[in-house]
């Protein structure tokens, strides 16, 4: 049976109940030796048994499946950080919100971790020579029909950031540690329509402002929490 298409109305995310933390959950941390790394490099070479908590989002725009991949950039600093994007507000998708720099896979990326590098490459100017691909996780499937790649990397420092100003807003980093401990992860409960639909967010005070991150976004970083404390 086909999952009816329907068009949710703007909203603001932050204003939707919290139904459930990971404290109310009583999940733990990762080990701190896998959030180095070192601890990357060997769990991505012998992966331990896991299973991805999220998959697929509700459908909710009438578009054609796309694949897509974005790169999860872990710079190696004092500790490993996230770098992240704000997207700018006037895309026709994800308008606004906290992103992996990536996007569509085209026909000449000879695959999902080549057409990352180069959206990471377009969008923020973050040289592949930077890169060290680790790996990838779970095929993601957004409410906007892109089939989404995650590919797992360390980026070493040095590099200058050009981000498009057509498409990103801002570039900023957040620590791994902050992001991987379930305390910080919330998800949230809306009902639209007869339908209930959920998400994490993981808002991250950089002493300025929130960068409220959520939606798909918070889901991949949801599946890597799993396989790191599996």
């Amino acid at each position: 049976m086909t999952e009816p298409i329907v068009r949710i109305p703007p909203f603001d995310p932050r204003t939707v109940p919290v139904v459930a933390t990971g404290a109310s959950e009583g999940l733990p941390p990762p080990s701190p030796h896998r959030l180095t790394p070192d601890g990357l490099r060997a769990l991505f070479e012998a992966p331990p048994v896991w299973t991805p908590e999220l998959r697929r989002e509700r459908r909710f725009a009438e578009r054609e499946p796309a694949d897509a991949a974005v790169l999860l950039p872990l710079v190696v600093r004092d500790e490993l950080n996230l770098l992240l994007t704000q997207r700018t507000a006037t895309l026709s998708t994800h308008s606004g919100q906290i992103a992996f720099p990536g996007g569509k896979v085209d026909p000449q990326d000879a695959d999902a971790i080549a057409a990352a590098l180069r959206e990471a490459d377009e969008e923020v100017g973050l040289p592949p020579q930077n890169v060290e691909v680790l790996g990838t996780l779970p095929v993601y499937i957004t409410g906007t029909a892109f089939h989404v790649t995650p590919v797992v990397a360390l980026v070493r420092p040095g590099f200058t950031l050009k981000p498009n100003p057509h498409e990103v807003d801002d570039v900023f980093e957040v620590p791994l540690r902050f992001l991987m401990d379930p305390r910080h992860h919330r998800r949230h409960l809306m009902n639209f329509d007869g339908t209930a639909r959920e998400w994490y967010s993981m808002p991250w005070h950089d002493g300025q402002r929130e960068r409220f991150i959520w939606g798909a976004t918070a889901g991949m970083l949801r599946n890597l929490y799993r396989l790191l404390s599996a």
